[in-house]
């Protein structure tokens, strides 16, 4: 079924309408060598919002995103999901400026807030989970804010399941702002969330929100066997390279994209936000551009419909080894030993 902006989806267990894509704000700015100048921010911004967008997705190591936000969003700001991150280190050499904690927690949001020029955030993650702090910290830290206006909604990005649901369970026992909302990288050539993430998100009331979605732009088709080692250039595809993004494997699922593009007569990168798109357990992808054509380019993915054949191929091409003990659970020999030759129906 074809979607629009404004085809909302809830979040998690939390009655808040997003869009299906979320618009993602890292390119928001050239600090890192590869954004978006402000007046190209602004065409992508107001690009999002005509079509219906209200959700927008930033962070305080962002470089100089959120302050163009403050600019864009300006006069129109109630009618904007605006989520944001804490943790990454904000100031080299104070060693409070990062981490989990409740100083960095309050300093950040602060910071936040008078960068996004508004008296409150939508949605706030922990951006990296921090061992070093206790999680009971991190939830009373983010529930005091919730009471406190600063904060309506929180979520986690780039944890370990077992931490999150953790802390899902001690914030209902004990009263505390749940999570909603689950950020991670997902997408065809990463489906590692499948093994638990996921699953636990939709178990525990989390929308799932998945960043690199096009797989740091490895399933938009740019990328071919020539980019396999880093050329030492600084940009976008050497920054993908290093971080081991450019493989023979994640290559070959590129080409299996492709195929699928030329079939549909679309782009491969609406192809990978298509499948990303109709995952179980996915509220909405999260999607960066450069440019308005790339961004304009990545929505029309809401309009694209796979065959079952082409999912399945696309599944195929990119499937995980979900590993122990979930490859035994689903195998057949404990189906035999647990059912034998009984039907078993279940109606979860």
């Amino acid at each position: 079924m074809a979607l629009t902006l404004d085809t909302y989806r809830l979040l998690g267990r939390s009655g808040l309408r997003v869009s299906p894509l979320a618009l993602g704000t890292a390119t928001f700015g050239n600090e890192w060598g590869w954004g978006s100048e402000p007046d190209d921010a602004r065409t992508l911004f107001e690009t999002y919002v005509e079509r219906g967008g209200n959700f927008v997705d930033t962070a305080a190591s962002y470089g100089g995103s959120e302050r163009l936000l403050g600019d864009l969003t300006r006069g129109r700001r109630e009618g904007l999901v605006l989520a944001t991150k804490y943790s990454t280190l904000r100031t080299p050499g104070d060693p409070n400026s990062g981490g989990s904690h409740r100083k960095n927690l309050v300093a950040s949001v602060e910071h936040s807030l008078r960068a996004l020029d508004t008296d409150y955030l939508d949605l706030l993650y922990v951006h990296v989970w921090d061992a070093a702090t206790p999680g009971e910290e991190v939830l009373r830290g983010m529930d005091d804010l919730v009471r406190q206006g600063k904060v309506l909604y929180v979520g986690m990005s780039n944890a370990p399941a077992w931490e999150v649901s953790r802390l899902q369970a001690i914030a209902d026992l004990r009263g505390w702002s749940p999570l909603v909302a689950l950020q991670i990288e997902y997408s065809l050539v990463n489906r590692a969330g499948e093994r638990d993430l996921i699953p636990m998100a939709e178990s525990l009331g989390l929308g799932v929100l998945p960043f690199s979605p096009l797989g740091g732009g490895v399933l938009s088709g740019k990328y071919t066997r020539a980019d396999l080692t880093p050329s030492g250039e600084r940009g976008r595809k050497s920054f993908n390279a290093g971080l081991g993004m450019v493989t023979d494997r994640t290559l070959a699922i590129a080409d299996v994209v492709r195929e699928v593009a030329v079939e549909v007569d679309r782009m491969p990168a609406q192809v990978a936000l298509a499948w990303n798109l109709g995952r179980p357990g996915v509220t909405a992808p999260v999607i960066g551009a450069r440019t308005p054509e790339q961004l304009r380019g990545n929505l029309d993915a809401l309009t694209l419909d796979l065959t079952d054949d082409q999912t399945a191929r696309l599944d195929a091409a990119s499937a995980l080894d979900l590993g122990y003990p979930h490859d035994v659970l689903t195998g057949d020999h404990l189906r035999a030993v647990m059912s034998g030759d009984l039907t078993v129906e279940s109606r979860r």
